[in-house]
């Protein structure tokens, strides 16, 4: 009987989910299978690709609980495609004429792995079926089981992705502090954009959790700190379709009664519609190992505050972005049990030898189960359906449509 073997490494943008995630991997095996070798790869793929790994000693298994306590990833993270061959090559991660799958896969064989745990997103888990698919082929038996974490929840056929929920509330603790500066000047405009490329759902949430958190507020009448200056005054996600004269007519009217305008923007919201026109002045669009626009040399937050301020007069306009700071969180309580069903279920699998992703699967009545890497797909769109959005909408008093 082959000796198992346990791998794992987080690789994508970070997420507040991924310390967790690794630590409550380690607890789970030293519950259930305490003789089992835990070793993880240092930055994702690329510590695969160099042979540089984290050998997981008794005391690190002993005190693997404290990573629950932090954000960020306790291995390390990067963004590599195992099927670029030429991205690899450039970052000297393989060299000329090297199949970085075969390799990753000799890696694995050579040092005796026969479960790898991935935690991140569709990239980061399509990337390990590649992986296990050319092993199986290859004649090496690897079970790969990952987790799902990204802070967009945009992960089909998900459910709900690990970090989200965390992302949302400290992203509305962020922008709790920020809409002070609307009585650092008049006529100010605010623009707090968040983190989704091609999904809106983080944004939405933020809004949410921030109405939520200011709602039970309370004010001395007659001064400015009052509920107007914690309202969000327009909503703006890459499922949403608006007309911009008209949305700037209405915030023309809140900047004149209010004297201060406060927007949410989707980082991806206009984003197709701002690379066309970029890319038809002749500007050469940066893109990552995977083919996508590199989303922070775009900065649609920017774009929505220069087009907003000009139409509304704004005398002075600032956008903040919560991101980075969101991300970077400690899994808060909501996630800590997905986190920890989830894990559960990727170690049984494991170690019964079916791979997949763990998460609730929306095909199947929102069940926990191990899904088929096949069926992980990125680029979920949000649905503005959702009852609890419309509720937010009719709050901010913004009229919308779904795009498209």
């Amino acid at each position: 009987m082959t000796k198992q073997k346990v791998a794992m490494l987080t690789a994508g943008g970070l997420a507040p989910c991924l310390s967790s995630a690794v630590g409550g991997l380690i607890e789970r095996y030293s519950d259930v299978a305490p003789d089992i070798e835990l070793v993880a790869y240092r930055s994702g793929y690329q510590g695969l690709l160099l042979a540089d790994r984290i050998d997981i000693t008794r005391d690190m298994r002993a005190k693997a609980h404290l990573l629950h306590r932090y954000g960020g990833s306790p291995i390390g993270n990067s963004r590599v495609k195992l099927t670029n061959a030429a991205d690899c090559v450039k970052r000297g991660l393989v060299r000329e004429g090297e199949n970085p799958l075969r390799v990753a896969a000799e890696r694995l064989a050579k040092d005796g792995v026969t479960i790898l745990h991935t935690i991140g997103g569709d990239d980061t888990n399509t990337t390990a079926a590649d992986l296990a698919a050319y092993l199986g082929a290859n004649g090496y038996n690897l079970t790969v089981v990952g987790l799902p974490k990204t802070v967009d929840n945009d992960v089909v056929p998900i459910r709900q992705s690990l970090g989200a929920w965390t992302a949302a509330e400290v992203g509305a603790g962020f922008f709790d502090n920020v809409s002070n500066e609307q009585s650092a000047a008049p006529k100010t405009l605010v623009v707090h954009e968040v983190m989704g490329r091609h999904c809106g759902w983080l944004t939405a949430a933020t809004a949410r959790a921030y109405m939520q958190k200011t709602a039970a507020n309370e004010y001395v009448e007659g001064f400015m700190m009052n509920a107007d200056l914690k309202s969000i005054d327009g909503l703006y996600l890459p499922e949403l379709a608006f007309d911009l004269e008209a949305e700037a007519a209405r915030l023309r009217t809140v900047m004149e009664k209010r004297g201060f305008v406060t927007l949410f923007v989707s980082e991806g919201a206009c984003l197709d519609a701002i690379v066309a026109e970029r890319e038809a002045a002749g500007e050469t669009i940066k893109r990552d190992a995977f083919g996508h626009v590199k989303i922070d040399t775009i900065n649609v937050g920017n774009w929505f505050s220069k087009q907003f301020a000009a139409l509304l007069g704004a005398e002075r306009a600032m956008v903040q972005k919560s991101g980075y700071y969101a991300r970077s969180a400690p899994a808060n309580g909501d996630d800590l049990r997905l986190i920890q069903g989830m894990v559960d279920l990727a170690v049984e699998s494991a170690l019964n030898k079916v791979s997949g992703v763990t998460g609730h699967d929306e095909a199947q009545g929102g069940k926990l189960r191990t899904i088929e890497f096949p069926r992980i797909k990125g680029g979920k769109h949000f649905d503005t359906g959702t009852k609890w959005f419309g509720e937010v909408m009719d709050a901010i008093g913004q009229k919308w449509k779904p795009a498209g």
